[in-house]
């Protein structure tokens, strides 16, 4: 049942936080996670004609980004989540919701560490859209609702808070510096990647979900 809504987070972005957290139980599922599966699958039921909506532009390729985390979001290992979306245009191209593979110190730290994903990410779709023949003009710019992480990414003092975070982490200044990314703030009420990192209400959750464009089809 995990496996099936794993390929189904292709088009439904909107599952990608529920299927992350299941999938950690896969070793040694409990009822209570067969319920929590149910449950996805009666709100598939529900939504069975929405899907990812993809909008036909003319405008110059501009990639934006939104990268978030959600600090020590795991209560046994106190390890974060992090998520970040990609959209070129209107149009959603890449997202993620993974668990950091090591505990963050701070939320600062977190971000940061969410940030440097989607830096690697953003390395990546340049890479991809230069190799069919659409080259960015524009640097990409990510969008973080954290003020620390963001005034990180550009300032070059290492400070005391910053030391403990992994030097292979900090090509995101470099990335910065070479002016390919801007590292923006955004409030957290508009982080479109907070439906990848934790569990919303249902009014945050539905503005999200249709700022991704799952929609359900259009009506003439």
């Amino acid at each position: 049942m995990v496996g099936a809504l794993q390929y189904l987070t292709m088009t439904r972005p909107d599952i990608a936080y529920a299927v992350n957290m299941v999938s950690q139980f896969m070793h040694a599922p409990r009822t209570t996670h067969l319920h929590v599966v149910k449950k996805k699958f009666r709100y598939l039921q529900g939504t069975l004609d929405y899907g990812l909506y993809l909008y036909s532009s003319s405008s110059p390729t501009v990639v934006i980004a939104y990268s978030d985390a959600d600090w020590a979001g795991y209560p046994n290992t106190r390890r974060s989540t992090i998520g970040y979306a990609f959209f070129l245009g209107k149009n959603l191209i890449s997202w993620r919701s993974k668990k950091q593979p090591t505990v963050s110190k701070s939320s600062t730290e977190a971000e940061y560490r969410a940030i440097a994903y989607t830096t690697a990410e953003t390395i990546w779709l340049k890479q991809l859209l230069a190799d069919i023949g659409h080259f960015l003009r524009r640097p990409v710019i990510v969008y973080c609702d954290n003020v620390s992480a963001t005034y990180l990414t550009a300032n070059p003092v290492h400070h005391d808070r910053s030391k403990h975070i992994d030097v292979d982490y900090h090509f995101v200044r470099e990335m910065v510096a070479k002016g390919g990314l801007i590292v923006r703030h955004v409030p957290t009420r508009s982080q479109v990647a907070d439906i990848f990192t934790k569990g919303l209400s249902t009014d945050l959750f539905t503005k999200h979900r249709t700022n991704l464009s799952v929609v359900s089809p259009r009506k003439d």
